[in-house]
């Protein structure tokens, strides 16, 4: 028995925010020397990145008119990790519920078997399983797990979970939502150059995703294997912590080499199992964590630029969106498949904290 993608859906905030004005936003409100200021812009334009969303509107406002933000010179009191949550807790159900709402369509709630919740930008508790419960109308038996701070990477890990549900549950049917709000996290310690990557490449967004033991759609994806690999030495280059100031990201810029050193035996691990190479794959669906990073893969893998165009989409209109953005990249993909493309191969890759690298080989059924 197998386990299927067989929908997705997608969800954004209303704030749609040009990097030139995320990066205006720090250089109007953070007291920077101009040594700084300048190598904060050469970062913001060399991202890839056009557009990012936020539930904030503070990004595009002047100061005098912030919401979130105290309207004060170098944004003080800096909010702490409880207004943080407090403005998590209601913006990540409201965007989840369009994700899902998205993804499911008319189908009845109460068909689902199991519920996966996926986020590392906010907790509470009871949390988003127990709210999207009320909120869409599922069983309240339901098998809930909840996936948290896990980063970019964890929506491997829910894509997993559902696979061995489905493959010992005939008739399971597994919704995931992952939720992110990157957005809220902003830091203004721009002394550190991580801290400027960090603020130069997440945006918020939802993806939801239908996962079954039979199928009822075409196209459908089955997941037909994952491997999973730790690159000790980058436990430090990546990291996700918890400040007084909101979520703390350190992000060197080392990381694009280790992805780099560790990508073709991940791959290869793969495939192995499948006796398949890489030739033998039609389409890549990699997680954008950054512009250099998708180069170093398709360097290492030699593929072209053409072969990786969903991800610099993703990245070039939302940015990084920390879990979603590797539903997203899929979703592209999945929209454009046509009859030719069954029983076509999809290799799926995604890097985060650890340093952690995610693979997957999906087929088109």
């Amino acid at each position: 028995m197998s386990a299927y993608i067989t929908s997705f859906g997608t969800a954004l905030p209303k704030y749609r925010i040009s990097q030139k004005e995320i990066a205006g936003f720090l250089l109007t409100n953070l007291n920077l020397s101009d040594e700084k200021k300048k190598e904060t812009e050469i970062i913001f334009r060399a991202s890839g990145i056009s557009h990012r969303h936020s539930v904030l509107k503070d990004y595009t406002a002047s100061l005098g008119d912030f919401e979130f933000f105290p309207n004060t010179n170098n944004l003080e009191p800096f909010p702490g990790v409880s207004q943080r949550m407090q403005v998590y807790k209601k913006e990540a159900l409201a965007l989840s519920l369009d994700a899902v709402q998205q993804c499911i369509g008319t189908d009845d709630p109460q068909n689902f078997t199991h519920l996966i919740t996926v986020s590392c930008t906010g907790m509470y508790a009871p949390g988003l399983d127990f709210d999207l419960v009320k909120s869409l109308g599922l069983s309240h038996s339901i098998k809930r797990t909840a996936i948290n701070f896990m980063g970019c990477y964890a929506a491997f890990n829910a894509l997993k979970v559902a696979k061995d549900i489905c493959t010992a549950n005939a008739g399971s049917k597994v919704l995931i939502v992952c939720v992110e709000l990157c957005s809220l996290h902003f830091q203004k310690n721009l002394n550190q150059e991580d801290t400027t990557l960090a603020n130069a490449l997440f945006g918020d967004g939802a993806a939801a995703v239908v996962v079954e033991s039979n199928p009822s759609n075409y196209p459908s994806m089955s997941m037909e294997n994952f491997h999973c690999d730790l690159l000790i030495e980058g436990e430090q280059d990546m990291t996700w912590s918890i400040g007084d100031f909101g979520f703390e990201m350190t992000l060197s810029s080392y990381v694009p080499d280790l992805v780099k050193k560790g990508i073709k035996s991940l791959i290869n691990s793969l495939l192995h199992e499948l006796k398949l190479n890489t030739s033998d794959i039609s389409h890549f669906a990699i997680h954008p964590g950054g512009k250099r990073i998708l180069e170093v893969i398709e360097q290492e893998l030699g593929i072209p630029k053409e072969s990786n165009t969903a991800a610099y989409s993703v990245l070039k209109n939302y940015g990084n969106m920390s879990s979603p953005t590797i539903l997203f990249v899929l979703q592209s993909i999945f929209e454009k498949l046509e009859e030719h493309d069954k029983e076509s191969k999809i290799l799926g890759l995604a890097f985060g904290p650890g340093l952690t690298l995610e693979s997957m080989l999906l087929k088109v059924c």
